[in-house]
């Protein structure tokens, strides 16, 4: 693990061609290409475990729980008594832990990581863009709860840890009812922090870069207030994980509550969808919905079907991708250490949009569809599209002792064996 008095470097110049690198202490994209990530997490909060048994959860090698016929299109699903080993801890060690939007794509990963620590967990989610099948593999075990509810609604549990992370993220969802988005930020909020007030758990808020807006300061620290747009088709999640942030904080000075705020740079996420509208830095990973409408999702998409990848813009836009894997990484180090401030949680490796449609062409490429064969189309600009994106990791560094470790190509292949195994199965 990272030693917490680790001054990030810092670079006086911007790479001006289309893949930019990062302006922090990060290993680089070349030095991490060198040698694959067989380890992810940190033995201080006892997170560290091996990546085959993560991609046994999502990728796994022999599909048990389930048979398809593909002469006449049916299915036949197998009741599973068997479940990955977990650790063993003594009660005293073993907590109560509440996960909302726990069968998203963020959350689900969580609940595996949390799981497999030793940990009891509840997950609470309403299923609009979470999926039973995420966490499939943990129904019926004595650990492990799964509750459809929606978190605008008041929720009565014990619990010592609340990681919330209930709300769409993705432009198509959040969009689809942006009053609904706000609520979910708002009251959802409000009843989580009302619950960890009553119970005394520690409170983890997973905000987003997006409340930084269209940037005019590049990297973005956590001190930066933003430069948001409040009435632009983004403002119900921008502004909504503003309030979030608002109210997060309220309830500490005023009620005592103990509580962590994530402000992320999404995970390798691209996504399929009218609006390409990418405004965070993005995840990607396993579990990624097709229909996401983020650039992730969306290229692979489209690259596994040999269609044009569309770009919004000129493609000069850029963004900073890291993998889930880091990210569950950084919010349980988050949750588990003694700092209260927002902290970023991204990879300051900056990329164009451009440059990463010609990544995934490149990677997609089998003997159906090659790189040759799939093409780019340019649309115009999506509106409050930000320019920029890139995080400034100096605090979490710091104070957490994390940094991204997955090299993007690395992270983008495990999307895509994930996304051509749903194709194969034909869940998409």
């Amino acid at each position: 693990m990272t030693s917490t008095d680790t001054t990030p470097k810092e670079e006086n110049h911007h790479n001006q061609h289309s893949t930019t690198k990062t302006t922090t202490s990060a290993i680089s994209e070349e030095e991490r290409e060198e040698e694959l990530v067989a380890t992810v997490g940190h033995g201080s909060v006892g997170s560290q475990f091996d990546l085959d048994t993560l991609r046994e959860l999502y990728i796994p090698k022999e599909i048990s729980d389930r048979e398809i016929n593909h002469e006449d299109g049916s299915v036949t699903y197998r009741s599973n008594h068997s479940y990955p080993p977990v650790r063993r801890l003594r009660p005293s060690e073993r907590k109560r832990i509440l996960v909302t939007g726990g069968a998203g794509f963020v959350g689900s990963h969580l609940v595996d990581r949390l799981m497999l620590m030793g940990h009891e967990v509840i997950v609470l989610d309403n299923f609009f863009t979470g999926a039973k099948r995420n966490v499939q593999h943990w129904i019926g075990h004595p650990h492990f709860e799964l509750i459809r509810h929606d978190v605008v609604d008041p929720f009565m549990i014990e619990v010592s840890q609340i990681y919330h992370l209930a709300c769409p993220a993705s432009p198509p969802h959040y969009q689809y009812n942006p009053t609904k988005t706000v609520k979910t930020s708002v009251m959802g909020t409000i009843n989580m922090l009302g619950l960890a007030k009553r119970t005394k758990a520690r409170f983890l808020l997973t905000s987003t870069s997006e409340i930084y807006g269209d940037p005019e300061e590049h990297p973005q620290k956590e001190t930066y207030w933003g430069h948001v747009n409040p009435i632009g088709p983004r403002a119900c999640y921008d502004e909504g994980k503003r309030i979030a942030e608002t109210l997060t904080y309220a309830y500490m000075r005023q009620n005592d509550v103990d509580v962590r705020v994530a402000r992320i740079f999404k995970q390798l996420l691209l996504l399929l969808s009218i609006l390409l509208i990418i405004i965070y830095f993005l995840r990607l990973g396993p579990r990624m919905s097709p229909a996401d409408g983020r650039v992730v999702s969306n290229f692979i998409m489209q690259a596994l079907k040999g269609e044009p990848l569309t770009l919004y813009g000129d493609g000069q836009q850029t963004r900073s991708f890291q993998y889930v894997h880091d990210l569950v990484d950084g919010l349980i180090l988050l949750m588990n250490k003694n700092y209260m401030d927002p902290v970023n949680l991204g990879n300051p490796e900056e990329y164009t949009i451009k440059n990463f449609a010609d990544i995934i062409r490149e990677q997609v490429a089998n003997s159906s569809v090659g790189p040759d064969n799939v093409n780019i189309k340019i649309l115009p600009a999506a509106m409050d599209d930000p320019k920029k994106r890139k995080p400034d990791i100096s605090r979490a560094l710091k104070y957490l002792g994390w940094k991204p470790r997955f090299a993007v190509r690395q992270g983008l292949q495990e999307t895509v064996d994930w996304f051509k195994l749903q194709v194969e199965e034909g869940l998409i």
